[in-house]
This record gives C-alpha cells, sequence and structure tokens, in this order.
C-alpha cells in the first residue's frame, strides 16, 4: 500500500514539472493591444489635416518581438506620399529600458466627403512570438469628423395661368450655411421653360427660405431640379431634387375668379366719359366759332 502511494505521488511530480511550464508559458505568452490616445483637431474638419497619435501597449513581454504597427489608409482618410505609414519597435529593447507602451503619431487629410461623426480607419498590429510565430492582427479605430451638414426641401409655391409664372419655395434644412446657391431646371418633358432656366440665388443661412420663379408651362409629373452651392468648407457641391406638379392644387382657385365689377366702377367711367363728351364739344364750338371770324374778316 505505501509503494502504491509512493508510486502515485512520484507519477504527480512528474506531470507537474511538465506542465508547470507549459502554463507558465501561457502566462507570459505575448499580448499586445493599441489604443487611439490623441485627436487633434477633434472633431476633424473635411478638407483638413488631422494628427492621430496611437499607443501599442504590453512591449515589455519578453515572448514579443518583431513588433510594428502599419496603419492602412481608406475612405475618408489618406496620408501624402511622404508620410510615414508603419512603426517597427524591438521587444528586447523594450524590455532592457523597462517600457511596456510606445506612440505611433501619424498625419492624413480627410476627405472633403466625410460624413458627420465617426469614421472609421484600420491598423495592422504584427509581432513574432518567442517561439517563432508570426501574429498578425487588425484593428478599427474611430476618428470623429464634423460633416459639412447641407439639405434642401424643395416645393412649388404657386403657378398663375395668365402669365405662366411657376413660384418655387426652397428651404435649407441642413446645419450650415450655403453661399452662391443656383437652382438649373434641365431640359425635360414634365416642363417646359421659356427664357434662361437658370436661377441665381446668393446665400441662404441654415433654416432660410426664399422663392424663385420661371416662365415655364408644367404638367403633372415629376419636376427635375439641378441645385449648386458653396458650402462652408468652400467646396463647391451639386445635388438633384425632385418636386413633384399636380395641376389640380392651381386650378379653380378664387384668387382665379373673375370678380364682378361694382356700380361705383361702371359710374366712374360714365362720369370720366361725360367729362371728355362735354370738353370735346367745348373745344369743337371753340374751334368753329375762330374759323368763322377768320372768314368775315378776310371779306372785309
Amino acid at each position: 500500500m505505501k509503494k502504491r502511494i509512493l508510486w502515485i505521488a512520484l507519477l504527480a511530480m512528474v506531470l507537474l514539472s511538465i506542465q508547470f511550464p507549459r502554463a507558465a508559458a501561457l502566462l507570459t505568452r505575448c499580448s499586445l493591444s493599441v489604443e487611439l490616445v490623441n485627436q487633434d483637431p477633434y472633431p476633424a474638419n473635411p478638407g483638413e489635416y488631422v494628427k492621430v497619435v496611437f499607443q501599442i501597449n504590453g512591449l515589455n513581454n519578453p515572448d514579443c518581438d518583431k513588433v510594428s504597427f502599419e496603419l492602412k489608409e481608406n475612405f475618408p482618410f489618406s496620408m501624402d506620399p511622404d508620410e510615414v505609414r508603419s512603426y517597427e519597435f524591438s521587444g528586447a529593447t523594450y524590455v532592457r529600458n523597462f517600457k511596456s507602451t510606445a506612440l505611433a503619431p501619424y498625419k492624413f487629410i480627410v476627405d472633403k466627403d466625410a460624413v458627420d461623426g465617426d469614421n472609421e480607419i484600420e491598423g495592422i498590429l504584427r509581432y513574432t512570438t518567442i517561439g517563432g510565430e508570426a501574429i498578425s492582427q487588425t484593428e478599427q479605430f474611430n476618428v470623429n469628423v464634423k460633416g459639412v451638414k447641407i439639405d434642401f426641401e424643395v416645393s412649388i409655391r404657386d403657378f398663375d395661368s395668365a402669365t405662366n409664372t411657376l413660384t418655387f419655395e426652397i428651404l435649407n434644412t441642413g446645419e450650415d450655411n450655403v453661399v452662391a446657391l443656383t437652382v438649373d431646371v434641365p431640359k425635360q418633358d414634365s416642363v417646359a421653360v421659356k427664357g434662361s432656366n437658370r436661377e441665381i440665388i446668393g446665400d441662404l443661412d441654415a433654416n432660410d427660405d426664399t422663392t424663385f420663379k420661371y416662365e415655364a408651362m408644367p404638367k403633372d409629373g415629376e419636376i427635375e431640379l439641378a441645385i449648386s452651392y458653396t458650402d462652408s468648407i468652400n467646396e463647391r457641391r451639386s445635388m438633384i431634387k425632385k418636386v413633384y406638379y399636380d395641376s389640380s392644387y392651381f386650378t379653380d382657385r378664387k384668387a382665379d375668379e373673375v370678380q364682378p365689377k361694382s356700380i361705383y366702377y361702371y359710374l366712374f367711367y360714365l362720369l370720366l366719359l361725360a367729362v371728355v363728351i362735354v370738353w370735346a364739344r367745348g373745344w369743337w364750338k371753340k374751334r368753329k366759332k375762330r374759323e368763322k371770324e377768320r372768314r368775315e374778316s378776310n371779306k372785309r
């Protein structure tokens, strides 16, 4: 019995001696992480440069070697040709200097069409373990951008069939002002414009509205408008808006009915006619009298 217990104890010690290094290896296995620690300016502006700094953590682990971090360009971010795209860090160096972190700064330009809010950029962290295993992990980071928020609502305000005047109304529903606003009516079956098909509106602040007119003959259906403007970052932009024309809204209106004239209207013109007749009769009599006097004077 004692021999059996001895053999079990001896076997347990052997197993522990085999498993302990493996457990220790798991505890000390290379485990790196990357985080975005700074962005300047915040938020970034479309069409301008932004600086970001990434921090690589865990470099003091002796199991990490040949560490590198590369930032990938993807919309809406791009870097100049001479900008550093990849940083390399030696794990042994950081162990020797007792450093566990490193910084990787970047500068790139934000595309003019970047959307408002968080925009993703991709980074790749590569390293080799002490056992020679090559590891690559992809990380996603958010860079905040203050996008240009511009949109318009367009409606048909009026159509005057007597003058063929088609009046539109446009509202800037965005958060930014626009300048050099123009509206074009392209050739289309639903409306025939007479004269210039471009209306220059000028400046239109956020949440403001204005009207513009064309001499045109519209038909029931969608009318397409081409809107162009310059935004707050001095970028010229264009968009297409469609508005539906329904002729039933502009027919049989009280404002279009011919109103009956009052009796005073007719009395005014009768009085005016009487005055003209009296004046003409008096003028005619004076003329006849002068002619008669001239003839009598000639006879003498």
